[in-house]
């Protein structure tokens, strides 16, 4: 199986973008999907990494510390308070687990519907 282009010879990697540029479109999709996709891998890893820090009772006074728990209470604005157990780690990981999963899904999501375009 040849792996060119029959009407034009390239290979079909080389193809030249049509008159209405679709292969162009497609790419700056797939540009926009991974831009999409990075900025909601990095706020769920942020989430993750705030979750690992208060399980593991961190240093609240370090720098670090403070720095990933502003940016997850930024993050998690939205569903902070919304379960209200007595055990606080369970607490924890629930408010901000759940926009951990919501940033992968609705990212993930959207990444996949600009790929298809």
């Amino acid at each position: 199986m040849s792996n060119t282009d029959p009407a034009s010879g390239y290979p079909a990697y080389h193809r030249p973008a049509g008159p209405d540029g679709s292969m162009r479109r497609q790419a700056a999709g797939r540009r926009a999907a991974l831009m999409v996709c990075t900025i909601a891998d990095t706020a769920a890893g942020l989430l993750v990494l705030w979750i690992l820090l208060f399980l593991l009772d961190a240093n609240q006074t370090n720098v670090f510390v403070k720095f990933v728990q502003g940016t997850a209470d930024w993050l998690a604005w939205w569903s902070q308070d919304i379960f209200t157990m007595d055990t606080e780690s369970l607490r924890g990981v629930l408010n901000y687990g759940l926009p951990a999963v919501m940033y992968l899904l609705i990212g993930h999501g959207i990444a996949t519907r600009l790929n298809r375009a």
